[in-house]
């Protein structure tokens, strides 16, 4: 079976980086796609709830999801953070596949269990179902924290760009600051705010 491995959050200002694995044979990942799994960048948040409890409910699919904060993200840099949870989701996952897919052009070093291969591809969630499946998991979830994070932040609006740099989220730094699930570590080039911190 194909462990197929993405993530969601990487590049936002705010909040957690969310990773997934699932692993699956072909006929469910066939099963999957045949009932919608694809890039979640192509799902809207009502269809990626759908698919999470069909990814989640589905039986002889595996799974496997890791946060890491902000702080995390902050202390020990996000390529450390990438390579600590791609790692982790190898080993917890491991005894159902040793065919490990990434999404993407790099394994940010990370070692596979042993007798288990790690391969970047290029648009995999575009490619493979299970990579598609895994970032529907981590966008269910980064979803979620933006849900709560705008419950407690509602000037930043965080529901509408999920922590992104929108120009409307820049505004809101420039005029608000930062919360504390802010990434304190990312740079944000001066002339995009024409603030300093």
């Amino acid at each position: 079976m194909i462990c197929g491995i993405d993530e969601a959050g990487r590049g936002c200002l705010c909040g957690s980086l969310f990773v997934a694995g699932v692993v699956c044979n072909d006929k469910n990942a066939l099963f999957l796609k045949n009932h919608g799994v694809r890039d979640s960048k192509t799902t809207t948040k009502s269809q990626r709830q759908k698919l999470f409890a069909l990814i989640t409910n589905t039986k002889g699919i595996f799974f496997h999801v890791v946060e890491k904060t902000s702080n995390q993200i902050d202390q020990k840099s996000l390529s450390a953070c990438l390579k600590e949870s791609i790692q982790e989701i190898c080993i917890k996952l491991t005894p159902y596949s040793k065919n490990f897919l990434l999404d993407g052009n790099t394994t940010f070093h990370s070692i596979p269990p042993k007798n288990s291969s790690l391969q970047c591809i290029i648009k995999g969630d575009n490619k493979i179902t299970q990579i598609a499946a895994a970032s529907i998991l981590a966008k269910y979830f980064k979803d979620l924290e933006m849900q709560k994070l705008h419950v407690l932040y509602p000037d930043y609006h965080f529901i509408q760009h999920s922590g992104y740099g929108t120009k409307k989220h820049l505004e809101k730094i420039k005029t608000l600051g930062y919360t504390p699930y802010h990434r304190k570590s990312f740079i944000i080039k001066k002339s995009l705010l024409d603030f300093n911190f």
